[in-house]
């Protein structure tokens, strides 16, 4: 059901105009002013508005102005209504953007032929351009393709220890890092935690649920102050659905994932203490480590311990352990890998 929102200061005309539309199996919405309308339409985004021009607190090209200043509404089809029939104002309108104008008093059949045609139009129009988007992207490669996922999407910044989303929560965005680390975790009745996945810059992460049609299954939280692109989820719905080779690499990451998921839930099950904490720093070493020498943890203890499936006090003897045979080096509580092939001597 389209949405339209009405801004009319007379209350008989805007009565008149909303009871007709609604016959008309569209949803109304109401504005008695300019100010109130344009603070309605950022709330409820309709598909489009019929607005009177003069009006207290702020006219009809005020409030074509303001919205034509917002992404989301300079493309919602404008229609004038006024008693006036200067050409002047008319063209003043149509200068600035507005689609239609309707001249009182009007019947009924002219308003909503009005609107039928508007909205048509605009959904041609969307059309067009999905079509046009479709015809582009079918010749990319598909490094080409996920670049264009992240072309103009807005930019979140999270601070450290801060939630991006919860378990239960249905999924609205597919995630892409651009600074920072992300953690994703599960936990018990008790409220112990398991840490599932490490993200670092450059990944994506949130496609499972997505892929799944269901709600997230885990609690994701910034490790660091980290910046996340936001990419809608019909944006990699679309591209998916259309490119087999886009949907083909998130099945491999998705594929990848739970090999490694089940890999650490079989060493937590069967390793041994120290095999459990050796393999957890390597797995780090091996995330967030593009140099490959020796590389300074930035991580919690709780995390650590969280990541190894073990007790915090028994992660800190351990370390203590390391420390003491010369493997790692503790540093104002960071851990700094000094004998790699040791540590992963302990593990094979």
């Amino acid at each position: 059901m389209e949405k339209i929102l009405l801004i009319e200061d007379n209350r008989e005309i805007l009565d008149n105009m909303s009871e007709i539309l609604e016959l008309a199996n569209y949803q109304v919405l109401t504005a008695s002013n300019g100010k109130e309308g344009v603070a309605m339409a950022l709330e409820h985004k309709p598909d489009l508005i019929i607005c009177d021009i003069m009006m207290p607190v702020l006219d009809g090209f005020g409030v074509l102005h303001l919205l034509h200043k917002n992404e989301t509404l300079q493309r919602t089809p404008f229609i004038f209504i006024t008693a006036r029939t200067d050409r002047n104002e008319q063209r003043r309108g149509m200068e600035q953007g507005a689609d239609d104008y309707i001249t009182k008093p009007f019947e009924g059949t002219e308003l909503l032929n009005a609107v039928a045609s508007r909205l048509k139009r605009s959904a041609e129009l969307r059309q067009d351009k999905q079509s046009n988007t479709t015809q582009v992207l079918r010749h990319l490669t598909e490094k080409e393709l996920l670049d264009s996922l992240k072309n103009n999407k807005p930019v979140a910044h999270y601070k450290k220890k801060q939630q991006i989303y919860s378990a239960g929560n249905k999924p609205q965005f597919l995630y892409y890092i651009t600074q920072g680390k992300v953690k994703t975790s599960k936990r018990n009745e008790e409220g112990k935690e398991l840490i599932i996945g490490l993200y670092n810059e450059g990944d994506f992460f949130g496609y499972q649920a997505m892929l799944q049609e269901s709600a997230y299954q885990e609690d994701a939280e910034a490790m660091d102050d980290t910046s996340l692109l936001l990419i809608p989820q019909q944006d990699f719905e679309l591209l998916i659905n259309q490119h087999p080779p886009v949907m083909r690499k998130f099945v491999q990451l998705l594929a990848k994932n739970t090999a490694e998921r089940e890999q650490q839930l079989i060493g937590i099950a069967y390793n041994s203490l120290r095999k459990k904490v050796a393999e957890a720093i390597l797995l780090l070493d091996k995330k967030f480590n593009d140099s490959g020498n020796d590389y300074t943890l930035h991580i919690s203890r709780d995390n650590l311990a969280a990541m190894a499936g073990v007790a915090k006090e028994s992660l800190i003897r351990t370390l203590g352990d390391f420390r003491n045979e010369s493997l790692i080096q503790l540093k104002e509580g960071d851990i700094i890998i000094t004998d790699r092939e040791k540590l992963a001597a302990i593990i094979s």
